[in-house]
């Protein structure tokens, strides 16, 4: 058997890649992941869910495949505002443990 080293992820799968602008990517991943949920939690088609969302429904499917490069941010939060879900932002102090500051959603 080969000899493998094996590295622990840092929580972050495109840092881990040494992505650039890595926390932005995994909070687009997750913004768009929530959208996913609750377009799945209310069984709805993706002309439906593009209809509620004021986008087309080549949106929806590029969202869905993890396509987010047409995506901002703060587009994905409105898309979210739209399916009825709030969003918080918290602005705190970073851990003392952690070498630089992080964008993280729960």
């Amino acid at each position: 058997m080969p000899n493998r080293e094996f590295r622990p992820s840092s929580g972050n799968v495109f840092a881990d890649l040494d992505l650039p602008h890595a926390d932005d990517l995994l909070a687009k991943a997750e913004l768009a992941a929530k959208i996913i949920e609750e377009v799945r939690r209310r069984r709805l088609t993706q002309s439906q869910a593009a209809a509620i969302l004021g986008i087309d429904q080549p949106k929806i499917s590029a969202l869905k495949q993890g396509k987010l490069n047409g995506f901002s941010i703060e587009r994905l939060m409105r898309l979210l505002l739209r399916l009825g879900r709030d969003i918080e932002i918290t602005v705190k102090r970073k851990a003392r443990s952690r070498p630089a500051a992080r964008l993280r959603v729960a």
